[in-house]
């Protein structure tokens, strides 16, 4: 049942989220957190965004901008590390307000309030024609700047990278190329954090497999159809998952 259930959702979130270039993770992971314990799970999806990832990027690769992924992924990486030093030194603000709605339990802090506004305003700056998003937030290296910073502050470093990468001027396949080789730079500094939890990850090597294989098959459906969608579609999913996880994040689900 486990690995039905499991499968489904990865064909389905690869395919989803090969549009937005991120939530991969965001949406699979409560599902495998259903059968296997928090550290555990989060270790079997690192592994299955990670080997989805790679095929993303063999698939897209022809299409990455060396330039534009130095200008954008360098100080992106630099700064996580920053937020994720800021993190640290937040982690004593430990005001936290817990309810529990039907089965769903939110935490709700402080941290996910603020970066969930912040998501929410940068979408609104967006989508207002009246409203502007400043020039120097379509400046790649600003972009990356906040992305990296505001990413390792909340672990959310995919939406916030899909949020400045779509106020460029890019084609769907440059966009959706430079975002996957930056993520893959990502989880490769995460994988070597879930070290200690490898082993019992790996004794699931069947439903790695399997989730691994639905994931691919996500990932070549949407490839098939990048042709047939325009940017302003793929502009359209990565504002309805960033909405998605901006709501979430100030309800405290995620």
């Amino acid at each position: 049942m486990e690995i039905l259930l499991i499968s489904s959702v990865a064909l389905g979130a690869s395919l989803l989220t090969f549009f937005s270039g991120f939530g991969l993770g965001t949406l699979l992971m409560p599902i495998i957190a259903l059968f296997f314990p928090l550290p555990i799970a989060i270790a079997i999806t690192a592994i299955v965004q990670f080997s989805n990832n790679l095929l993303k990027f063999a698939l897209l690769a022809r299409y990455s901008n060396f330039s534009i992924l130095l200008r954008f992924g360098i100080p992106a990486v630099i700064f996580a590390f920053l937020g994720a030093w800021c993190l640290e030194s937040l982690s004593e603000w430990k005001w936290e307000f817990v309810y529990t709605f039907f089965d769903i339990t939110g935490h709700v802090t402080p941290l996910k309030v603020i970066i969930g506004l912040v998501i929410a305003l940068f979408l609104v700056l967006e989508s207002n024609s009246t409203l502007h998003v400043p020039s120097a937030f379509k400046k790649l290296w600003f972009g990356g700047m906040l992305s990296g910073f505001f990413g390792g502050l909340s672990g959310h470093q995919g939406a916030f990278r899909s949020l400045f990468l779509t106020q460029n001027a890019l084609s769907k396949e440059v966009f959706l190329a430079t975002g996957v080789s930056i993520a893959i730079v990502v989880d490769l500094s995460r994988l070597s954090l879930y070290a200690t939890h490898w082993q019992s990850a790996l004794d699931q090597w069947l439903m790695i497999v399997v989730a691994i294989v639905s994931a691919f098959i996500g990932t070549l459906i949407g490839k098939y159809f990048l042709k047939k969608v325009s940017i302003e579609f793929i502009r359209f999913v990565v504002a309805w998952m960033l909405g998605s996880v901006a709501f979430l994040l100030i309800l405290g689900v995620l």
